[in-house]
């Protein structure tokens, strides 16, 4: 299941998403977290889905992104609403590939 978590800076939104981490399904597997406001807006696409080398100018090797490191397990997405519009609206669409691949 997908959880919004919200709440003012310092809240204790990271405990909160550790708790529902470690009494899920889920809680073998890793717990990927993601400061969204520390990773530059022309990055954050490639650090949460990934890339395939020559994809861009620097892109030596195929890097997989957070999505995929966090299979089996949870992903933590801290201060989303700092990504740009684009890169936010991306995010509802990966969690739906997702579950179209796990049902399949």
């Amino acid at each position: 299941a997908r959880v919004l978590v919200t709440g003012p800076n310092g809240a204790g939104k990271e405990l909160v998403a550790h708790a529902i981490h470690s009494q899920s399904e889920r809680s073998r597997g890793p717990m990927i977290e993601v400061n969204c406001a520390a990773i530059p807006s022309e990055l954050i696409e490639s650090e949460l889905f990934g890339h395939v080398k020559g994809s861009f100018t620097g892109a030596i090797k195929d890097k997989s992104g957070k999505f995929e490191q966090a299979t089996g397990g949870t992903i933590f997405l801290d201060e989303i609403g700092d990504m740009s519009l684009v890169a936010q609206a991306k995010v509802p669409q990966a969690f739906c590939d997702r579950n179209q691949r796990s049902v399949s």
